[in-house]
């Protein structure tokens, strides 16, 4: 998911907001009266979503009542903004994205229901990644999805799907993710997409690469897709493709990534790292730097799906707090983004940035998003806002055959989108209202001073504890239990 606001430029400062600044902001001008009004007049998303539009001037009022409501709006947004030195037409011009404008409907409409908590309570998920379809290509030992050459038997029909495009719309869903298997395989991903993107949404899609010739790069941007992230396991075909299971898929994944950048993509590099490609991490940061990719990124390994099969190629505690310094280390030197999927990132990042060896803080595992230090309280409460962890909190899942889970790596049905409802689902879920409490006496990490930054990965809880409560035992302070955790994993 790309920044849900603009991220300023140091040098412009009085035109632009940046993330902090924007939560700082929307702590200031949340007053009393503004939030009745919100309670009252725009008790739907898409309601708050049109008054933005009518301020930013891409849309106009149908009535004098619409008119009127943009104007209240606007002026409270102006209001707040007077008191950081930003312009009028600073928010004005980030509103004028409708992706900015789901996003910030959402937080707006989300401190109005339930006030501003730590982490944040959402109305609607930032973020939904859509494992699409099971079809793949190739055969990865570490897939979470089981994928096979042909699509599942349940798979929605394009109906449905374009149905739940237009669910996640009414929700307040900002972003959606095309996932799976492999998307760029199935028969109905252009339409979806198509569709997806002229509501509005920022669209990405994670992929193995190795479909994406030129024609498909180019038809990817006119379709409206923002974000390409390939998968690498290596930097060179013998790793690569020995973790893929088909012959090639390096060669023409590499080729993919070109492509995609050349078309004028977003572009970023995906690795999920284990003791098979641990020891190359370097020289995969070397390669994605020369291919000029936007973003890096590790995914922490989950032992689910195929990845049982692999659990003991998991990093030990003490291995994953050695490979996020270096992370950060590498993200410091800039030119790219480098992130990880493990939540305690953000600890790293905010512990490096209070001790002066650092100026940069990552508020999130899945986010494109950085924080000069120079923001000092507003980065911590950016950090705290987002709060690590996003598992049925500011993202989930929805599975092949319309089912929801709270992340693709933890597999537990929560509902069904066309059964349930998305919307219904997401608010009264038990599993997703136990993952947003992180003081609960049960919730591992409560008593830790991190656990609104980070709150361990629940998916690794579920994968070893099989509990999404547990503690996350990849996290360093669980190298003790590690050892004895280990002991009892088989040897496959």
């Amino acid at each position: 998911m790309k920044r849900w606001v603009a991220m300023s430029e140091k040098n412009n400062m009085k035109n632009n907001m940046n993330e902090g600044e924007i939560i700082e902001y929307l702590h200031k001008i949340m007053d009393h009266k503004f939030i009745n009004f919100i309670l009252k007049k725009m008790t739907e998303v898409k309601k708050l979503e049109k008054s933005f539009a009518i301020y930013a001037g891409v849309e106009e009022p149908e009535d004098v009542r619409e008119g009127l409501h943009a104007k209240i709006v606007g002026s409270t947004l102006e209001k707040g903004a007077e008191k950081f030195g930003a312009e009028p037409d600073a928010i004005k011009k980030f509103l004028k994205d409708p992706y900015m404008r789901k996003g910030f409907a959402v937080v707006i409409r989300s401190i109005a229901e339930y006030g501003i908590t730590k982490p944040q309570r959402l109305i609607a998920p930032f973020m939904v990644v859509w494992d699409f379809t099971k079809q793949c290509n190739l055969k990865c030992k570490h897939c979470y999805a089981n994928a096979t050459p042909y699509p599942a038997p349940d798979e929605l029909t394009l109906e449905e799907k374009l149905n739940v495009v237009d669910q996640l719309d009414e929700a307040g869903v900002a972003a959606i993710s095309f996932s799976g298997g492999e998307p760029l395989m199935n028969k109905d991903f252009w339409k979806v997409a198509e569709y997806a993107a002229s509501k509005g949404f920022y669209i990405s899609i994670a992929t193995n690469g190795t479909l994406i010739t030129e024609n498909i790069a180019k038809r990817l941007k006119e379709t409206g897709i923002r974000y390409v992230e390939v998968s690498l396991d290596g930097p060179n075909s013998e790793i690569h493709d020995e973790f893929r299971g088909v012959k090639n898929a390096f060669e023409r994944a590499v080729r993919g990534i070109k492509n995609a950048r050349d078309a004028g993509l977003s572009t970023g590099i995906a690795t999920t790292i284990t003791h098979y490609n641990l020891d190359i991490l370097p020289e995969m940061i070397e390669l994605a730097r020369k291919l000029m990719v936007d973003r890096f990124i590790v995914f922490n390994f989950i032992p689910t799906g195929r990845g049982k099969e692999i659990v003991k190629e998991d990093l030990s505690p003490i291995e994953r707090e050695k490979l996020m310094k270096y992370l950060y280390d590498e993200w410091e030197k800039g030119k790219m983004q480098i992130f990880s999927t493990c939540p305690a990132y953000a600890r790293i990042s905010i512990t490096a940035m209070d001790k002066g060896t650092g100026d940069k803080v990552s508020p999130t595992h899945f986010a494109e998003m950085e924080i000069p230090a120079e923001f000092g309280g507003a980065a911590k409460a950016l950090t705290e806002f987002i709060g690590g962890c996003g598992a049925g909190r500011i993202y989930c899942s929805i599975e092949h055959n319309g089912d929801i889970q709270p992340c693709v790596f933890l597999p537990i049905k929560v509902g069904n989108v066309l059964k349930d409802g998305f919307t219904n689902v997401w608010k009264n879920s038990e599993v997703f209202n136990k993952l947003r409490d992180r003081d609960a006496e049960n919730y591992a990490c409560h008593t830790c001073s991190f656990r609104y930054v980070c709150g361990g990965c629940r998916a690794r809880a579920y994968a070893y504890y099989g509990d999404i409560l547990s503690p996350d035992p990849g996290c360093i302070i669980m190298e003790k239990e590690w050892k004895k955790i280990t002991q009892t994993l088989p040897d496959k």
